[in-house]
């Protein structure tokens, strides 16, 4: 057997950027990680301090010269194999931590309100032979923003769930019009734009209207409010052109090539391209977790990796409690993931940015990131401070004696005897 599974603490940090307070000051101090601990004292997470825990948090904070114990809970592990990643790409984003996890190296977007590129879409889209329509809400003024409305199926506009100008949703009736059609229209927006990403997505058993009547506009952009549209109840497809990403460079494309099996499991498989591997979608940590290691007893040789999405979701709702119940679920399910990996085999637990609950907003944290590796041929010992998230998809490409991906550095050697 020769398996390398990562599992993503979606929104899991431990300990701010240097760059923060030049970037993004509302995250100055903030540590994930350490926070959770403090205020919930008797948390306990067994697995994940065994791996080394406590030692990627105290190496993250030594690099900053912060000098201080570990909370209470959290213990150091003489035996473990860790260090940290620090945070390539722009911000702190789930999409783009996994992209760069992936192996692509992140370039700076441009954002702007959709309202300053929808001249250009909607004329290369009435070129293509689609018909387009403006739309700003039921008693629009003359200088109010809105959407494009394209063959009366989809809409085009502004994300309003995220940092507003940063993302573009297309937001499909798919009753109306298939999802390969919906996604043309989408690569049409991505060749067009320098957003962050193009979100293309939708639903059945809607109509246009549902989507209309879900208009909102908000300091100079305007959008479809997802959730209130409904059209993530019933049939629902998306997928993620992010600006600058090759998928054909990207670790998955990489193994494929090599003749390694690639699985996705839960938000990863939203937002990474797997073609011909497999997608499991899902938000609950057990099943999530549990869908890995069914994976994992019918894989021979492969790549896995999972993404626990509600760690995350507790730190949007500030709520330390709920984080740290999600946080016990997982390392159950990690002890659990252990006892089947063989000989052979590698896991590495890390995360994609941090959701500090008690930094006062309920948006994601720019934070470095654990990596913990665990396998019979794992050495303890400090990897260091990685540059990148796409060290751990190097390495993953290293470890089948695959082509690299577009970026990152292997610490395959830090960890195995060659």
């Amino acid at each position: 057997m020769k398996r390398f599974v990562v599992v993503v603490l979606d929104g899991y940090g431990i300990g701010a950027m240097a760059d923060v307070p030049r970037l993004r000051p509302r995250d100055t101090g903030a540590s994930t990680c350490r926070h959770i601990f403090e205020a919930v004292p008797d948390l306990r997470l067994p697995v994940l301090e065994k791996l080394g825990l406590g030692n990627a948090l105290l190496a993250a904070e030594q690099e900053d010269a912060l000098d201080r114990p570990l909370p209470r809970g959290l213990a150091l592990s003489p035996a473990a194999c860790f260090g940290f990643h620090r945070l390539a790409h722009f911000g702190a984003d789930t999409f783009w931590g996994h992209q760069e996890l992936m192996g692509t190296r992140p370039r700076q977007p441009e954002p702007a309100p959709f309202s300053e590129n929808l001249p250009a879409v909607r004329a290369a889209l009435e070129q293509k032979g689609h018909r387009v329509r403006f739309y700003a809400g039921p008693n629009p003024g003359p200088s109010d923003p809105g959407v494009l409305v394209v063959d009366e199926a989809l809409t085009i506009g502004d994300n309003l769930e995220t940092d507003l100008g940063n993302n573009y949703n297309v937001t499909a009736v798919l009753d109306l019009l298939p999802f390969d059609k919906v996604r043309v229209i989408g690569t049409i927006v991505r060749s067009l734009v320098r957003s962050s990403r193009v979100i293309v997505f939708g639903g059945k058993n809607r109509g246009l209207g549902d989507l209309l009547n879900a208009f909102e506009s908000r300091e100079g952009c305007a959008g479809i409010n997802a959730p209130a549209s409904g059209v993530y109840r019933e049939g629902y497809q998306v997928v993620h052109l992010g600006f600058g990403v090759d998928p054909a460079s990207q670790v998955p494309h990489r193994l494929q090539e090599a003749g390694v099996q690639c699985a996705f499991i839960g938000k990863a498989a939203d937002i990474i391209e797997n073609p011909g591997g497999i997608l499991i979608p899902g938000i609950d940590t057990e099943e999530v977790l549990h869908r890995t290691a069914e994976v994992l007893k019918s894989m021979d040789r492969g790549f896995i990796c999972v993404n626990v999405q509600e760690t995350d979701l507790a730190g949007h709702r500030e709520d330390p409690e709920l984080y740290a119940h999600r946080l016990i679920l997982a390392d159950r399910g990690i002890a659990d993931l252990t006892g089947l990996l063989g000989p052979g085999d590698l896991m590495v637990i890390t995360g994609d940015h941090g959701n500090d609950p008690l930094i006062g907003h309920s948006q994601h944290t720019r934070e470095k990131t654990p990596v913990l590796v665990y396998g019979a041929q794992a050495n303890p010992a400090f990897i260091g401070g990685r540059s990148s998230l796409a060290d751990t998809g190097a390495t993953a490409a290293d470890f089948f004696d695959a082509a690299p991906p577009q970026f990152g550095l292997s610490y395959l050697n830090r960890i195995v005897s060659m």
